[in-house]
């Protein structure tokens, strides 16, 4: 299962991170004001993926000179494209002969994340500086308490996909054990059921 969670990561929250004491934008940090044009666009790029695959760790807001940038990507066509694609590579593995014989002992299970899994935040970032401003966690849960957000379309429907195959699925979220009933009301009425427990995060820890 390790190569099925493994796939699910691809498609993480870009604004999820965790503190680290390297960051290449230390590094950078000096030379970014001089960026201009073509080079800014190729470095801010590099930034965004480099932010996806947990190289640049520890960082509070996104680079002012790339906060354009990131919206750009995160409202285009292409930020769909490549989720959509992630998307293909797990049915493809879910259909291929290196994955799943089912056992039907209850025993096989998925996992999902909930936020820019399963559910965007993107509604709310688009009204906070998609990065640009220091997240603060009471009006971002402020935000979760109306249970607005929408679904990821191709995600809802590689969650049934996986449903009618018989696993048992599980989600896991960084919101607080407060937010559950907004959570699971969002999640029913965006189309998402059937899952086995949903697990969040103790009353102090913070998103």
């Amino acid at each position: 299962m390790g190569k099925l969670i493994g796939f699910l990561l691809l498609i993480s929250s870009l604004f999820i991170v965790v503190a680290a004491d390297w960051s290449i934008l230390n590094r950078r940090k000096k030379n970014i004001d001089g960026v201009v044009g073509d080079g800014l666009k190729k470095y801010c790029e590099s930034w965004r993926i480099n932010v996806e695959v947990n190289n640049i760790r520890g960082f509070d807001v996104v680079p002012k000179e790339c906060v354009e940038h990131i919206r750009k990507y995160m409202t285009s066509s292409q930020y769909k494209a490549d989720s959509e694609r992630a998307l293909e590579e797990v049915t493809l593995y879910l259909s291929s002969s290196c994955c799943c014989t089912l056992e039907g002992d209850g025993k096989d299970a998925w996992i999902f994340d909930v936020d820019d899994t399963l559910l965007s935040t993107i509604p709310y970032f688009k009204k906070h500086g998609f990065g640009g401003e220091k997240l603060n966690a009471t009006t971002l849960e402020t935000w979760m308490k109306d249970s607005k957000a929408p679904a990821l379309e191709h995600t809802l429907k590689l969650f049934h996909d996986i449903k009618d195959r018989g696993f048992k699925i599980f989600l896991i979220s960084s919101r607080r054990e407060t937010l559950r009933s907004p959570s699971v009301d969002n999640l029913i009425k965006v189309g998402y059921h059937g899952w086995t427990n949903l697990v969040l995060r103790f009353h102090d820890v913070y998103l």
